[in-house]
């Protein structure tokens, strides 16, 4: 017999100003000391009229932090400072550390975010980086990062690929470790990984591939696949679809964040680009192998821009997504938080 779901979810605003966008948490990133949780993301003018991103390309933009001491209930705002890098070797275990990742540059902070240092490095592979934020700390001097960059022979829109780097000395170098994926002709970019034991790692990518049609068009299909790696990021596999991110409505689809929860499942969760426009998740319950039915935490989305999700687990069990919305009641993009859980009969 199949298992009923029911979820609960209370919808919070992370950041909600009039005549303002804002968007694209999973560009910035997220972190989170129990229930102390810091994310990033990008604020502008609010210009609906170009049929793209309703964001103003004319006026300035920038990103800012929203930092929540109670687990996502409540959301103070903060600027992003950043001091110069001093020492170039890193204490990646330190208990307050944060690190963030943009493009071929990343910084770090040593108090939750409160200062930032940097900015450093990412190694060179070539081409253009175009990393987000995903690093998994393994000891106080390694740390895996999982990056992308531009390779022009992906067949869609937009061309990147990932990879995996590593450091063992505090920073001192970043090592390309490996590819991530083995089609080359299929965009993969913006990771969310996580750890299952000591040699094992499995990814979400968010991909997309246009497919030449007949008639000389192009059909884009954008979806999130499950890559896994047995040999610590050495080398890299294919192992399951989670999940459909547009419906075949060529919108570029949606980055995935994926989390480990406490019983050992995997959640992720992603914004939908077509009718009806949300925030969606899934579980897997053996490290990715396969996912369970969608939850549609959000199904009032008012257009496609809406999306990039970042999730993380509270200490109560809880789950804390954030993303960028718009919907009738609230039209202008916002940063929202959904907590919620689900109780499976």
């Amino acid at each position: 017999m199949a298992k009923s779901t029911q979820l609960f979810a209370q919808h919070r605003f992370v950041y909600k100003e009039p005549g303002r966008f804002a968007g694209w948490p999973a560009n910035g990133g997220i972190w989170h000391w129990g229930d102390e949780i810091l994310v990033q993301f990008q604020i502008g003018t609010h210009d609906d009229s170009g049929g793209g991103h309703a964001i103003s390309r004319e006026e300035p933009s920038r990103q800012i932090l929203a930092r929540s001491l109670d687990g996502g209930e409540t959301w103070s705002h903060e600027e992003i400072e950043v001091l110069p890098p001093g020492s170039t070797s890193i204490d990646f275990a330190h208990p307050d550390f944060a690190m963030q990742c943009s493009g071929s540059r990343f910084r770090i902070s040593y108090d939750r975010g409160k200062i930032w240092i940097g900015d450093y490095d990412l190694p060179e592979v070539g081409n253009k980086l175009t990393s987000r934020t995903d690093y998994f700390v393994n000891s106080k001097g390694d740390c895996h990062f999982f990056l992308s960059a531009k390779e022009e022979r992906v067949q869609a829109g937009i061309q990147d690929r990932v990879f995996c780097a590593r450091t063992t000395d505090g920073g001192e170098s970043i090592e390309f470790v490996s590819w991530m994926t083995d089609n080359i002709e299929v965009r993969s970019v913006m990771p969310s990984t996580v750890r299952i034991s000591e040699t094992h790692l499995v990814t979400a990518l968010r991909r997309r591939h246009d497919i030449k049609q007949d008639d000389g068009t192009r059909l884009s299909k954008n979806w999130i696949e499950i890559c896994h790696s047995t040999d610590n990021g050495k080398t890299w596999s294919f192992l399951s679809e989670a999940a459909n991110t547009d419906g075949g409505a060529g919108r570029n689809g949606n980055p995935p964040s994926m989390v480990r929860l406490k019983d050992g499942r995997l959640c992720v969760t992603y914004g939908y680009r077509s009718t009806p426009y949300g925030i969606r998740a899934k579980f897997s319950e053996d490290n990715g192998k396969s996912w369970g039915d969608e939850i549609r935490l959000r199904d009032d989305g008012r257009n496609w821009d809406l999306g990039y999700t970042r999730t993380i687990q509270r200490t109560d069990g809880q789950l804390v997504t954030i993303y960028y919305y718009t919907s009738a009641e609230n039209p202008e993009q916002h940063i929202a938080a959904t907590i919620w859980s689900v109780d499976q009969k």
